[in-house]
């Protein structure tokens, strides 16, 4: 026997084929849209993270050698002096104080005074209260001239590279003591290239 087809019946199967491509085109563009909003989401916390929680920063420059090393990468920690002060030792990343041509817009140096402290280059050697300071981190007495003695202010901390040849750093024995809202964070750690990853 024939196979009986009811009226109408291409008409709907038509209209089925037309609702399922249109869903399928919908669908499409949800998935898309979810993406889209996906990226942008974490676009957005991204970029404050990186505003407000950490930045990844390389070194440029020589000023902390033997410590860091041009073209390594830094992690750099935003949010650990909004609950504790700076500190003796910290390397720390700062807007560059300093005017004229040679001005960068950061810094990579070492704390080596804060507020209270009287700091002093003394025959060539690094004094921070009238006590020699023992500094495992350089690999040279400081060949610069003598400096100070300086008394440092509320707010304001005295910064030093590891380099201590000849005009390797420029630093506050050139530039002064800073302000406590030039330091942009700390850093952390080394984190690029692998091989040197390490604690700073």
């Amino acid at each position: 026997m024939g196979q009986i087809i009811p009226p109408g019946s291409n008409e709907s199967e038509d209209t089925s084929n037309a609702k399922g491509k249109s869903a399928g085109k919908n669908g499409w563009a949800a998935e898309l849209w979810d993406w889209v909003k996906t990226i942008a989401i974490a676009f957005g916390i991204m970029v404050l993270l990186n505003m407000f929680v950490f930045n990844l920063s390389m070194v440029k420059g020589e000023s902390m050698e033997p410590t860091l090393e041009a073209s390594e990468r830094l992690f750099i920690n935003k949010l650990v002096y909004r609950f504790s002060e700076p500190d003796r030792g910290d390397v720390i990343v700062l807007k560059d104080p300093s005017t004229g041509p040679d001005q960068k817009e950061f810094l990579v140096k070492r704390i080596i005074g804060i507020p209270g402290d009287t700091v002093e280059v003394k025959g060539h050697i690094l004094y921070v209260n009238g006590v020699a300071q023992d500094e495992p981190y350089t690999d040279s007495p400081i060949e610069d001239p003598d400096f100070g003695p300086v008394k440092l202010e509320e707010d304001r901390y005295f910064v030093m590279g590891d380099n201590r040849h000849l005009r390797k750093s420029k630093d506050s024995r050139e530039f002064g003591s800073i302000k406590r809202s030039d330091i942009v964070g700390r850093a952390e750690f080394i984190l690029w290239p692998l091989s040197e990853i390490k604690g700073l």
